[in-house]
Parts: structure tokens; C-alpha cells; sequence
């Protein structure tokens, strides 16, 4: 007695269809060797795994809308397109003192309850987009917003916690300067950043940042060591007027800039 061949109720994928489903896999499996990056700032550098902001990953950012400027500044002086979602206190005017091109900036500070139908539409569309979650969202939801960055190669820095990111940064420690005895004005602000990669494995990174620096400048890297170049070739030291620099001394990383 021999057995029937077994009945197929649904025809057989034609090559067309099994590519574009092999074409997916692989975008959604993307190896970091196989990432991109974005231009990033130079102080933020020694804070990120592998030292830039990667294309298709998701970053948290904890206790400061500064440093999440800062991270905006690097890719928007590249050309990148960036967004900011439900963040209705999102200073316009200091960003743009930051770096950040604002023409090339879309702001969606009232997203409602449907913020993440929201993030997820802005993701298609922009290379860099900064989200203020409301609440905590689904796992599925989690799962196919962080499969759309893949495929886009959009980078997602979230005010707040968010799992699965490359990395987290907290303002640790924060302190303004510019107050003398009893006069004065607040110019400048000192702030202990602490970046925990992945899952809390490996160590942990630790750099102090002026955010922002006396003249409320977030200058791009490549701004910053063309001065720095022109700084040390002219022997002008820290007391030239004009231009940026980063500190070369040793110690923790600042940011800073000169006018």
C-alpha cells in the first residue's frame, strides 16, 4: 500500500517572493560590522560602543535634554534629517545654538496617545529621531519598531529608558558655573556623564562635559579639530581669542568652545 503524496492547499512561493523574503532576513539581521555610522561629536565619542552613533540602533538618554542635543549636533552638521517626538519643551533657539540645523529639523511635540504609530511614521523618513515615551510600550511593538530602524538605518535616541539600546547615558553629576560673591550670572554648566552599554555587560565609561560651555556653543567634530589644529600651530594656547577646542590634558573629556 503506498501513502498520497502530501496535498499543498497554498501554491509554492515563486523566486521573486523567496528573495524578498531572504533580502528582509538579512536587513534584519544585520551584523554590527555591517552598520553604519553617523558622524558624532567628538566628546560623545569615548562614551559610544565603537565610538560613534550607529545607523539602525536605539540609544537612551537619561537626565538632560542638553546631552540629547548634543548627540543631534554631530549627524545634523553631516546633512542628516532629525526629528524630535513628544518633547513639547524642546528649545528650538538652543539647538540651533547647539549646531543643529534646523532647517533640516522636524518637531512633532504633541504626538498623543498614539505616539509610537507617530515614531514609527517619522523613522521612515528622517536618519536621526529623539522620542520622549509617555508610557511604556509593548514588546511586539518594541520588536517591530527596533525591526524598521534596521531597515531604514534610522537612529533612535530615547529620552528615558528603552530596552535592547547599544548603549545608555545618565548625567550623573551636574554643576553650573559663573556665579561670583554675590553677583554674576549662570554661563556654563559642568556635567559627569556615565554610559552603560548593552545589556550592562563590560565596563562602563565615564567622561565630563561642559553642556553647555560659557558662550552656548555645540560645535561639529570637524570644526573642532580644524581649530584645535590651528590653535596649536599658531602657539596661542587656551588664552587665543576665536575658534574651538577640545582639551587635549589629561583627565575627562570637556567640551567646550570660544568665541
Amino acid at each position: 500500500m503506498t501513502s498520497a503524496a502530501p496535498h499543498l492547499r497554498e501554491p509554492v512561493a515563486d523566486r521573486a517572493q523567496v528573495h524578498e523574503l531572504q533580502t528582509r532576513i538579512r536587513q534584519m539581521q544585520a551584523t554590527k560590522l555591517e552598520s553604519r555610522t553617523l558622524q558624532t561629536h567628538p566628546a560623545l565619542s569615548p562614551l559610544l560602543p565603537g565610538g560613534a552613533l550607529k545607523a539602525g540602533a536605539a540609544y537612551a538618554v537619561r537626565g538632560s535634554t542638553t546631552l540629547l542635543m548634543a548627540m543631534l549636533a554631530g549627524p545634523s552638521a553631516a546633512g542628516a534629517w532629525c526629528g524630535v517626538v513628544g518633547m513639547p519643551d524642546f528649545g528650538a533657539e538652543a539647538a540651533g545654538r547647539f549646531g543643529i540645523d534646523l532647517e533640516r529639523l522636524v518637531l512633532v511635540p504633541h504626538p498623543g496617545d498614539d505616539w509610537l504609530t507617530v515614531t514609527a511614521a517619522v523613522v521612515d523618513v528622517l536618519s536621526v529621531v529623539v522620542v520622549a515615551p509617555p508610557s511604556r510600550a509593548r514588546d511586539g511593538d518594541i520588536a517591530r519598531l527596533s525591526a524598521r530602524l534596521r531597515q531604514r538605518e534610522t537612529t533612535l535616541i530615547v529620552a528615558g529608558d528603552w530596552p535592547q539600546v547599544e548603549a545608555t547615558l545618565t548625567v550623573a553629576r551636574s554643576g553650573w558655573d559663573g556665579l561670583g560673591a554675590g553677583n554674576g550670572y549662570l554661563s556654563s554648566r559642568r556635567v559627569t556623564v556615565e554610559s552603560v552599554p548593552r545589556g550592562g555587560s563590560g565596563p562602563r565609561r565615564t567622561a565630563e562635559l561642559w553642556l553647555p560651555a560659557p558662550d552656548e556653543q555645540f560645535l561639529a567634530e570637524q570644526f573642532l579639530a580644524e581649530q584645535f589644529l590651528a590653535e596649536r600651530s599658531g602657539g596661542s594656547g587656551s588664552g587665543g581669542s576665536g575658534g574651538s577646542r577640545v582639551s587635549t590634558a589629561s583627565g575627562p573629556t570637556r567640551l567646550e568652545a570660544v568665541g
